[in-house]
């Protein structure tokens, strides 16, 4: 049978912005299919069921077509198939280890150091403002070869892209926002794509723009297309991964003290922060045929928000799962940067983020930056609240500390 009125929680909702993690516990446990009027989605939070919209290839990402295409263009997440394997093949060498470390590591220290150089003398930083909305926008203009003037272009319109894909309320204004900075990307990053074809350089965009497989190159849209992926996914997540994770730490100060004595812990404390506190909360598919969740039935073609965070927090998958512990045993870090993950943060199977590993580059180094640099460090006040629906985090997070 299928859910035929709404019921549970409403995720638009002011109490449900407020504090999440109360109504994914009563959605596990009464409501696990629920049909949201507003979004016209059906919304599921156990992890069983949201594993399965990841990784059942029943479970299409057609809803990107709507969802991305308006302020990114066509993308990769919006492929099947063998051109979504050849697309991904072309732009994933990029981003795993070797190729990584041994290109983009010191561009992603120079960013990170520079940015702590900026405070770490002061004794007190906002550290949202001052670093983590900063650093990895700035990598990904570095990495694509940009000029670093245009760092503040980037910040704005990658905050107008992660308005768009937030506003699940559906305010025109930020949608005609969204519009607006598609066309002002596509004037500027167009040009420089056909000057790299022309003109190849050692950087990421001139990678993208040489790649080939089989005799398929990626077209100057889908390079365009994504870049601006990049920037936002990229962007975001490891933004909100970075403030999530100082404040897991700051608030268990054992813990703290555990990863600043060995520095190999921040993978296992980025892990536990996917799964504790997740960036990315929510994320939609499609079923192409009827599919049976738990409490009913999906129809094809039919919107699912599949509750990131909810399924993260599952008992029947975590022990304790609503305290953070960097060392729970029912968290597999040996895969937890990989499509065969049991946490869902990074989405699961086909459509795992291809920038995983940057991501996981990224805080490895800038945790540790950070660390080093700051001793004795508290809360300037009261432990702040996360922000957000879609993606959620701390929106500011005021520390201080004993300079080292």
């Amino acid at each position: 049978m299928s859910v035929a009125a709404t019921a549970g929680p409403d995720i638009l909702s002011e109490e449900f912005a407020a504090d999440p993690y109360r109504a994914y516990r009563v959605m596990r446990e009464q409501h696990p299919l629920i049909w949201h009027e507003a979004t016209q989605s059906y919304v599921i939070s156990r992890y069983a069921d949201v594993e399965r919209a990841f990784k059942d290839p029943v479970f299409t990402s057609h809803n990107y077509d709507w969802q991305l295409e308006p302020v990114h263009g066509r993308t990769i997440l919006q492929m099947d198939g063998r051109e979504h394997s050849t697309h991904r093949n072309l732009v994933a060498p990029a981003f795993r280890g070797r190729d990584l470390m041994a290109k983009f590591l010191p561009v992603i220290e120079q960013n990170s150091r520079d940015l702590v150089d900026a405070f770490r003398r002061d004794g007190r930083v906002d550290l949202v403002d001052q670093y983590a909305t900063r650093f990895p926008i700035n990598v990904i203009v570095d990495m694509l070869g940009l000029p670093k003037s245009d760092h503040e272009h980037f910040h704005r319109w990658y905050s107008s892209i992660m308005a768009f894909l937030s506003n699940l309320s559906g305010d025109e204004q930020v949608m005609a926002d969204g519009i607006r900075t598609k066309e002002e990307f596509e004037a500027y990053l167009l040009p420089i794509i056909r000057e790299r074809r022309e003109s190849p350089g050692e950087d990421l965009l001139s990678t993208l723009c040489s790649a080939e497989i089989d005799g398929v190159r990626m077209t100057d849209e889908e390079i365009k297309a994504f870049c601006s992926l990049l920037l936002t996914a990229g962007g975001e997540t490891t933004d909100k991964a970075i403030a999530s994770l100082m404040r897991n730490l700051v608030a268990n100060p054992d813990q703290l003290e555990a990863v600043r004595a060995d520095h190999s812990l921040i993978a296992a404390a980025f892990a536990e922060t996917l799964r504790f506190s997740p960036p990315v909360h929510m994320i939609m598919r499609q079923p192409a045929e009827d599919v049976e969740l738990s409490g009913g039935v999906v129809e094809a073609g039919k919107t699912v928000t599949c509750l990131i965070g909810a399924a993260n927090r599952d008992p029947a998958k975590y022990a304790d799962p609503d305290s953070f512990n960097l060392l729970r045993t029912d968290l597999d870090l040996g895969r937890a940067y990989t499509a065969g993950a049991n946490h869902t943060a990074f989405c699961l199977g086909r459509h795992f983020c291809v920038g995983a590993m940057l991501a996981k580059t990224e805080l490895d180094t800038g945790i540790a930056h950070l660390l080093d640099a700051m001793r004795d460090i508290r809360f300037d006040g009261a432990a702040p609240p996360e922000h957000g629906v879609f993606t959620r985090a701390p929106s500011s997070l005021l520390l201080t500390f004993t300079p080292a």
